[in-house]
């Protein structure tokens, strides 16, 4: 296939869209219908925030701190159906890499707001706080260590619009608000609907990685490959069906439903495995079965997944005083992830079970819900809002196509390795009104509030055969614990949690929170807000924040705030503990996660968990004309204290000993290690043009600029200093660097929206800078060189209530480098895995797609 002139013209993409905009700006000071434009203008003006401000009515337009407001027409003109994606595309700050080979992240991934760990960032729907979900990623995905909220849970169609708040704001909204806030505003319409079915799937070309053509005995008695192109692939074929109403609740309310339904087929990036699958003859010869074994052994790539959500929005105007509310939803998603398959000849494999070896899959079945009450009006001066949030996450895991190596040939291949669970209980009382101040000219708008949040988090353990050791010894003998090694225990690829991991825990916290806000002079806005937090397990905490913005003239303003904040430790990363099999340098290892308050912890050195505390600083500034145009630059710096990562995976014949029953032959735990520094920049400007006879046109771009530095670390404890240890430290070199460089230095999202009678399409390009994957081997280091991804989508309105779109995501089919093409040392694993899972646009390459739309 001759790529040349796909490859010329997806080169030429950014800079067309460049030259559009600068024509659309000649364009528009020639041919702009001024009443069409000043409409505009005055429709982006309005725009209200709920986050950012407890000022009623704040607009984005004049506030402090930058907030991006994202609708709901930007989220459905692309092919993704997952609100990560659409945010990761949309958003340059926003970082969604899609890892593969994870465990249970391959089911709930996660993603990043300016380069910080997931829960980083508070997520809020309709202005109340999000529950988290139970997962703890762990196993080399971007955000390990972390739990954060499941975005992908909540369907792109029940959304009206997203605001992100792109500053600290843990003095106003209280933990996780470091690097700013995610707030999902739920549609509200009382009538009228739509339904929609999208299918597409990944039509795509392997760049750097062939086709194995036939497999053969060589004259050297060894395999001999022969290969032919990059390997063409159509896979992860994708429906989606969408359907929203409103209805009317009496004369003084409405009910808004919306439901989603996708089944995701997998895709396979992985390269042919070229070891020998079974043992050698008698003789020394090849067996001949290695000459038609499935070489395509492994599943890198998306899992399958099957999932169903349905969220509802609900008022009533009870009284002209009092407005009650409801929201809620329900999800549940049923996925399978493939682990590292084990050949024929693998110690942990049973050959009267798997002749010719089995791949070990992971599934999950994660039920998912919320429901929020409550009430809002006004009381002598004061607006009120009392509500009540409850939100639970349950993943289930299960391991199928495996087996117990240590129960032998009579092992199950099924079983349910246990379940985690998460739930959440907030209670709000909120108050504000204007103040009358005798010195100043404007009233002052003041907040106050309380908060009581409750938590828990359950451990409950899978089935005995997945976790237990039977008496089946390597070589197929039944053995003795005083005469000789058992097999592996437990559940191959992901042994099942044990009773020993079981746990109910749970915490509390109240806080209480105060605001000021008012405008010093016309001119001249200033925020204030302080908050005080007490938590059953750590204690309390005081933060602050200060936010102003000076208009210059009518079109002008620079703004800036300071602020601290906070991140208490999740329950996750307090009491999680399991064994799994983890990728270390290129070779799969049992290594187990341990509580920090575990013995098995502590003798490794673990000091115990606390609170992150963290420094906000951020200056910019904001130009808005009057011709559609508009234009946001701020700089910021956030600097985190006592910052929670998971430890080295230690090792070494003092931590065998150690761990010596547990299945596992590594430990690691969670503890406050470092600290950290990330600086950036984010420019965002947008130009609307409305022409005479020739459509509308939006043309927007995003710029991001982050870098992370890690500015201290953990001094080493005792316990590691002695004999039997492969680590001097409790943090590794490794994990520093990917803390600095394995999200993209920068980002551009360039867009162009074109809107003419029937017709709508969207050419977007996104510029994703340099990234990489670091090793402890740096001959294994790899460097993801900048790469440009567009997309395609084209909609027409056959009807007034009909509308088809096909369109086509990195419709020019990039990939990143191939590792066996990007690394100086190429192990058998950095080959099979044909791509660096911190890729931070994926691997599948190409999706094309096709939806249809019918409103009514």
């Amino acid at each position: 296939m001759n790529r040349k002139p796909l490859l010329k013209l997806q080169q030429s993409v950014p800079q067309i869209l460049l030259a559009m905009s600068a024509s659309a700006a000649l364009l528009g000071s020639l041919s702009v219908n001024a009443a069409e434009q000043d409409t505009k203008a005055e429709e982006n003006i309005e725009q209200i925030s709920v986050i950012g401000s407890r000022r009623l009515g704040r607009t984005v337009e004049d506030s402090a701190v930058p907030i991006d407001i994202i609708g709901a027409d930007a989220l459905k003109n692309s092919g993704f159906t997952e609100t990560n994606a659409l945010l990761s595309n949309l958003l340059p700050s926003f970082n969604f890499p899609q890892a593969s080979l994870t465990d249970g992240s391959d089911h709930v991934r996660p993603a990043q707001l300016r380069g910080l760990a997931p829960d980083h960032t508070l997520v809020l729907v309709n202005g109340k706080r999000r529950h988290s979900n139970a997962l703890l990623n762990l196993n080399g995905s971007t955000g390990r260590g972390s739990s954060s909220v499941d975005l992908n849970a909540i369907p792109a169609n029940a959304i009206d619009r997203i605001e992100v708040l792109r500053d600290g704001a843990a003095a106003q909204y209280g933990s996780d608000a470091i690097a700013g806030v995610i707030n999902i505003v739920l549609k509200s319409a009382s009538s009228g609907g739509s339904v929609a079915a999208i299918y597409g799937a990944n039509v795509t070309e392997m760049d750097g990685v062939p086709q194995l053509e036939s497999v053969s005995e060589g004259s050297d008695g060894n395999l001999a490959f022969t290969e032919g192109g990059d390997r063409s692939l159509t896979d992860g074929q994708t429906l989606t069906l969408q359907g929203n109403m409103g209805f009317e609740l009496g004369d003084n309310g409405f009910l808004n439903i919306s439901t989603e339904y996708r089944d995701r087929h997998s895709t396979n990036r992985s390269d042919y495995d070229n070891r020998e699958n079974y043992a050698r003859l008698d003789d020394g010869s090849l067996d001949p079965r290695e000459l038609t074994v499935n070489r395509y052994n492994h599943n890198f790539g998306n899992g399958d997944v099957e999932d169903f959500s349905v969220f509802y929005n609900a008022g009533y105007q009870l009284t002209n005083e009092v407005d009650l509310y409801s929201f809620g939803s329900y999800s549940k998603r049923e996925g399978e992830g493939g682990g590292f398959y084990r050949r024929a000849s693998d110690s942990r494999n049973i050959e009267e079970v798997y002749p010719d070896g089995f791949l070990p899959v992971i599934t999950s079945d994660i039920d998912d819900f919320s429901l929020a009450l409550g009430a809002k009006g006004f009381v002598s001066e004061w607006n009120y809002d009392v509500s009540a949030v409850y939100g639970q996450d349950a993943f289930e895991f299960g391991v199928i196509n495996s087996l117990n190596t240590s129960y032998g040939p009579t092992s199950q291949t099924s079983f349910d390795a246990g379940t985690l669970t998460y739930d959440q209980l907030t209670l709000n009382v909120d108050f504000s009104r204007e103040v009358d101040v005798s010195f100043l000219e404007n009233s002052v708008s003041v907040a106050v509030g309380a908060e009581y949040r409750r938590e828990g988090y359950q451990i409950d353990a899978g089935e005995e055969a997945s976790y237990a050791q039977g008496t089946f010894g390597p070589g197929g003998a039944v053995t003795d614990p005083v005469d000789g090694p058992f097999g592996a225990a437990g559940a191959q690829v992901f042994p099942g949690f044990t009773p020993e991991s079981e746990g109910d825990n749970s915490r509390h916290n109240v806080s209480l929170y105060i605001d000021f806000e008012t405008y010093l002079t016309d001119d001249w806005n200033l925020a204030v807000a302080a908050r005080y937090e007490d938590y059953s397990d750590f204690g309390d905490t005081l933060n602050g924040k200060v936010a102003t913005r000076y208009s210059l003239t009518e079109d002008l303003a620079l703004r800036a705030s300071v602020s601290t904040g906070f991140r208490a430790p999740s329950l996750q990363q307090q009491y999680f503990t399991s064994v799994a099999t983890v990728f270390v340098d290129g070779e799969p290892t049992e290594t187990g996660t341990f509580a920090p308050g575990s013995d098995v912890a502590k003798a490794l050195g673990s000091p115990g968990l606390d609170a992150e505390e963290a420094t906000n600083y951020g200056v910019g500034f904001t130009w808005s004309t009057d011709f559609n145009f508009s234009l946001s630059v701020d700089y910021y710096q956030i600097l985190i204290d006592d910052r929670i990562v998971l430890s080295n995976n230690l090792s070494g014949a003092a931590i065998e000993q150690l761990l010596e029953g547990t299945g596992a032959n590594q430990g690691r735990f969670f503890l406050n290690a470092i600290d950290s520094k990330t600086r950036g920049v984010d420019v965002v400007a947008s130009y609307n043009v409305a022409t005479d006879g020739y459509g509308d046109l939006a043309f927007n771009l995003g710029y991001n600029y982050g870098k992370n530095e890690v500015t201290n670390i953990i001094d080493p404890p005792a316990e590691l200093q002695g004999a039997g240890f492969d680590q001097d430290n409790l943090f590794s070199g490794t994990e520093l660097r990917r803390f600095e460089v394995s999200t993209p230095r920068n980002k551009y999202n360039l867009s162009a929206t074109w809107t003419n009678d029937d017709i709508r399409t969207t050419l977007r390009t996104t510029r994703y800078g340099e990234t990489q994957d670091p090793s402890d081997i740096p001959e294994r280091n790899e460097v993801l060189k900048p790469k440009w991804i567009t997309d395609l989508d084209v909609a027409y309105s056959l009807s007034e209530n009909l509308s088809l779109s096909l369109g086509a995501n990195n419709i020019f089919d990039v990939y990143p480098d191939a590792t066996r093409e990007n690394v100086d040392d190429v192990t058998t694993f950095s080959r099979l895995f044909a791509y660096s899972s911190f890729s931070p646009y994926g691997f599948n390459g190409r999706y094309v797609y096709g939806k249809i739309e019918m409103k009514f």
